[in-house]
């Protein structure tokens, strides 16, 4: 199908430049208003995370929802995966969050939730997108939509993720460093695991407008690491700026990623269970998690990279855990969509419940050493059918020796292809990257 705005992620960009602008901003919340509309009086919920342009762009699309008339509950800052799920809780018709995520301030972008607070039928998006080409006309004063604010959205939230983990869990005696990335998590995040009797001390957690995912969280996990050891705490949990998705740093300072954290909850979904069904990863999964997986009898399946596939891989398979090296984990046993803190809160259950620390249960699944070069590409159809850059990789493929993985993959957002290369001889794997990314830049020059 032809997009012209939406992407995988919703729409996004720099603000003032393509689509993030005021301007479109306030056609778009009309066009979705003018969609959502057509069934009756429609509610839909906003939220944001912490960047000074959510107050302009929430202001936008307030006013273009309610020129179409569409009733509007306004959040305030909170975590996109909050979004969806007061989105469904409430029986909103839809959800829409202003988030960039794990980029700096000055970007932004629009995702939207449906009412069961998952991604948006590619019809009813596409439909948005042709009204947005739609002259904008404002209804009759009488039917303009209304305004109210959840007052205690995050408290509700709060209480959803304490019930995402067995009654009577308790944190007590773990000591927790907590970055927030100083965006959409300040608050829930460190109220969860205080409420839950953790011992919380906070970084990341004062935003100013700018300083979202600013040398802090998920993305830039060193300030952490030194945290946790000046501490000396039990460990560390990072969100990125939206909180859809974390990281861990356990008692030794040493970073543990997506890959890492999925599979020590579907090894403690085995062992409390006695069964997990299956995992999804995407094509960037280390080589080094399915094969613990496969140790484990638990199956494996790559989807492309990008929440959107991973959840849809899982729905077709009938599974419930999926993610993403990146941190993007869904547990769709208890929500719909990739939440850090719900992710971490499983993950703790694993660590207490099964009475190891994080240093050591995460032993359990050994990471291949993984290399990743980027190539500057301004045509991706110069990648197909290319003999020598084939028979690069196969040169490589051989070498590996069915150790390891070679992936070409153009970037869904930058003008580049990664060359990605994985395997268990770390030097092997550098050498090969960069002899396969240096044939692939010849090729494409």
């Amino acid at each position: 199908m032809s997009r012209k705005y939406f992407g995988t992620d919703g729409i996004r960009g720099r603000v003032g430049e393509g689509p993030i602008t005021p301007e479109f901003v306030l056609k778009l919340g009309w066009a979705a208003g003018k969609v959502f509309a057509q069934s009756g009086r429609s509610k839909i919920i906003i939220g944001k995370d912490t960047r000074i342009s959510g107050y302009m762009f929430e202001s936008a699309l307030e006013a273009g929802l309610v020129a179409a008339g569409v009733d509007v509950t306004m959040l305030g800052p909170m975590p996109t995966p909050a979004i969806a799920y007061l989105t469904r809780t409430f029986h909103a018709q839809a959800g829409i969050v202003i988030s960039a995520s794990h980029n700096p301030y000055h970007d932004n972008g629009i995702k939207f939730f449906s009412g069961e607070g998952t991604k948006l039928p590619d019809e009813v998006e596409l439909e948005i997108e042709r009204q947005i080409d739609q002259p904008m006309t404002t209804v009759e004063s009488a039917s303009l939509g209304k305004v109210v604010r959840m007052n205690d959205a995050a408290g509700r939230y709060i209480e959803f993720c304490k019930s995402t983990v067995p009654a009577g869990f308790s944190l007590r005696g773990l000591k927790i460093v907590v970055d927030c990335a100083h965006g959409a998590t300040y608050y829930v995040a460190p109220a969860v695991f205080d409420e839950l009797g953790a011992d919380v001390i906070l970084m990341g957690a004062k935003p100013d407008g700018l300083n979202i995912n600013e040398q802090v969280g998920s993305t830039s996990p060193k300030a952490l690491q030194a945290r946790v050891l000046e501490e000396k705490a039990d460990l560390g949990i990072a969100f990125d700026g939206d909180g859809d998705r974390l990281a861990f740093v356990d008692r030794n300072g040493e970073f543990v990623d997506g890959d890492e954290l999925l599979f020590i909850i579907a090894q403690d979904q085995l062992r409390t269970a006695g069964s997990c069904p299956g995992v999804v990863g995407t094509l960037m999964s280390n080589l080094g998690f399915e094969l613990a997986l496969k140790d484990l009898e638990i199956p494996f399946a790559r989807a492309k990279v990008g929440d959107r596939y991973v959840i849809e891989l899982m729905q077709s398979r009938g599974w419930r855990l999926g993610g993403e090296n990146s941190g993007h984990i869904i547990c769709s046993d208890v929500t719909t969509t990739g939440d850090g803190v719900v992710a971490a809160l499983k993950v703790l259950f694993a660590l207490v419940d099964g009475g190891a620390p994080l240093h050591d249960i995460k032993t359990g699944m050994s990471k291949f050493p993984q290399v990743m070069i980027n190539v500057a590409l301004a045509d991706k159809s110069r990648l197909e059918n290319n003999a020598e850059i084939d028979h690069a990789i196969s040169q490589a493929e051989e070498k590996l020796d069915g150790r390891g993985r070679v992936l070409l993959r153009p970037s869904g957002t930058e003008p580049v292809v990664r060359v990605m290369v994985e395997g268990e001889d770390g030097e092997l794997v550098g050498l090969l990257a960069k002899e396969i990314a240096a044939v692939v830049e010849k090729a494409v020059a």
